[in-house]
């Protein structure tokens, strides 16, 4: 009998797919509600600031009053937009100018002779780590700047401020999270790098190596890291296009 074919659920973001179909997780079932995998990260003092936010009277949507000053929605959209592309620009092709983002380059193709497994991965290490960093800096600047915004909108003061609980409770283990991707290429480039050598050994005068392009493997595997960085960006600016959406029902957009 042949295995099912494993897939992530439709509603995973585009980094769980991606990691799932290109076989480098294993789907995962969700038994238990969202609610409940939240409570059980929070820690105690995390618990309480959370409710402490949830219960400010004065921040309810009942209390809110109308005359607010109004939210220039479009230009904010605009301003996201610009810096969401400067990045996915960055991670395919390079920072580009006038961007204000550091230049980071992919590594070029190839590994130094002699090969040693332990530093190979190092360079594409770094090259991962780098671009993390920087989608972590802009977008936690970005996404302040969206809840600076909607502090204009007195309906909407609560989301901000539980945007801006749930930044700091969880920003640790994202990291952390997101930190587990690079370890998941390593293991791939690993395999990869065996297999490349043992058909190098194999190789003779007589059964030359039918791969006429040495490093396809390599090629490839570059580009799943740029995608699976830009399926990053996509999980990253959620938080980001969710707190926009909901200014766009209190204050549409200007045409």
């Amino acid at each position: 009998m042949t295995r099912a074919e494993t897939r992530a659920h439709l509603n995973s973001s585009n980094l769980t797919r991606f990691l799932t179909e290109s076989g480098m997780t294993e789907p995962a079932p969700s038994k238990e509600d969202v609610g409940q995998q939240l409570g059980d990260w929070l820690n105690f003092k995390q618990a309480i600031s959370l409710h402490g936010v949830l219960s400010q009277e004065s921040l309810t949507l009942a209390a809110s009053p109308r005359s607010v000053a109004p939210i220039a929605t479009k230009a904010l959209r605009q301003h996201v937009e610009k810096v969401r592309t400067a990045l996915a620009l960055s991670l395919s092709e390079g920072a580009p100018t006038g961007s204000g983002l550091t230049r980071i380059d992919m590594p070029e193709v190839g590994l130094d002779e002699p090969i040693d497994f332990k530093a190979a991965f190092e360079p594409y290490r770094r090259f991962h780590a780098a671009h993390q960093r920087q989608m972590e800096q802009v977008i936690r600047t970005l996404r302040s700047q969206v809840r600076g915004q909607m502090a204009n909108a007195p309906a909407l003061k609560q989301l901000a401020h539980l945007d801006a609980e749930f930044e700091n409770i969880l920003q640790e283990r994202e990291t952390a999270l997101f930190g587990k991707v690079t370890k998941l290429f390593e293991k791939r480039f690993t395999q990869a790098l065996k297999q490349h050598l043992k058909k190098q050994t194999e190789a003779t005068q007589e059964n030359p190596p039918a791969d006429l392009n040495p490093w396809a493997w390599l090629s490839a595997l570059r580009q799943e890291l740029r995608t699976a960085l830009l399926a990053e960006l996509d999980t990253r600016m959620q938080p980001t296009m969710g707190l926009l959406e909901a200014l766009n029902p209190e204050y549409p957009q200007e045409q």
